[in-house]
């Protein structure tokens, strides 16, 4: 069982927790060394994951890819066994039912594992995208790496021109996804699509929910496909859906097809969250 002080346990319903190697604390005082090749070069894995009322939505889901990461990585075998014991004591102490937010998952170079507590991140009900080129790094296909800065800086440059995030383009002019989310459009025959994981784009969890709660098609997708879209959305761990408002200069409204799969992925989530 997890160590916890009394002026910890004071604070836990409102305070962002941490678990460092087993030892609870409060997420302002955790840390790891300096050394630790998770921090000096961004070499590590993680995972974020969704609680609802203290319970962490496809978490099996999530430790399958952890591992999968790892073995990509060459990390060593996350230690399951110590994450599953630790992560609903974590969440209990967070609030339990109280919880309502996001756990992290950190596995180090320097074998250090570290939850977070977290809150969901601020988003706008519909986001608007702006262009960036990026080249996928192929060697971290099926790693979810701490190697997130180009994701991040991404992000800053849509948002320096205007825009709330940035939708990811090859040199060659493919579009992939967003920094942390996958990308659904619409086309002009109503078709539901989604660019393949060929691509080199993340193998995400909420990507595949939403295409077992709705048809897709997964398909290349070029500038001018999502240029010319009816409709669009994002999906992710802590977006669920997100309808897209505008693409650069192309304003997208919101259509059945966006919403029938933000209440298909909504419903499919109630029902997992049922049956733990």
């Amino acid at each position: 069982m997890l160590g916890m002080s009394d002026e910890l346990a004071a604070v836990t319903t409102t305070a962002e927790l941490a678990c460092v190697d087993g030892r609870m604390l409060s997420a302002d005082e955790a840390t790891i060394p300096a050394t630790d090749e998770g921090f000096l070069r961004g070499d590590g894995i993680f995972e974020v994951v969704r609680v609802y009322d203290g319970r962490a939505f496809a978490l099996q889901d999530h430790l399958d890819r952890l591992e999968r990461s790892a073995a990509n990585l060459r990390l060593n075998d996350p230690p399951r066994g110590e994450l599953e014991a630790e992560i609903p004591e974590l969440l209990g102490a967070r609030g339990g039912s109280e919880f309502d937010g996001c756990l992290r998952i950190v596995i180090t170079r320097g074998g250090r594992r570290v939850l977070l507590t977290e809150q969901l991140p601020p988003s706008p009900e519909r986001t608007r995208l702006g262009f960036v080129e990026f080249a996928p790094t192929h060697i971290l296909d099926g790693v979810k790496s701490l190697s997130y800065a180009a994701n991040m800086l991404a992000s800053r440059l849509a948002r320096e021109r205007g825009f709330d995030d940035a939708l990811l383009v090859t040199p060659q002019g493919r579009v992939l996804e967003a920094p942390t989310s996958s990308l659904f459009w619409v086309d002009e025959r109503d078709v539901l699509c989604t660019p393949p994981l060929g691509e080199h784009i993340l193998a995400s969890i909420t990507r595949d929910r939403v295409m077992q709660v709705a048809e897709v098609e997964e398909r290349p997708c070029a500038r001018e496909d999502v240029l010319a879209a009816r409709e669009a959305f994002l999906a992710s761990t802590t977006r669920e859906v997100q309808s897209v408002a505008a693409i650069e200069e192309r304003e997208l409204p919101e259509r059945e097809r966006t919403r029938a799969a933000a209440a298909a992925m909504r419903a499919r989530v109630e029902d997992e969250l049922a049956a733990v």
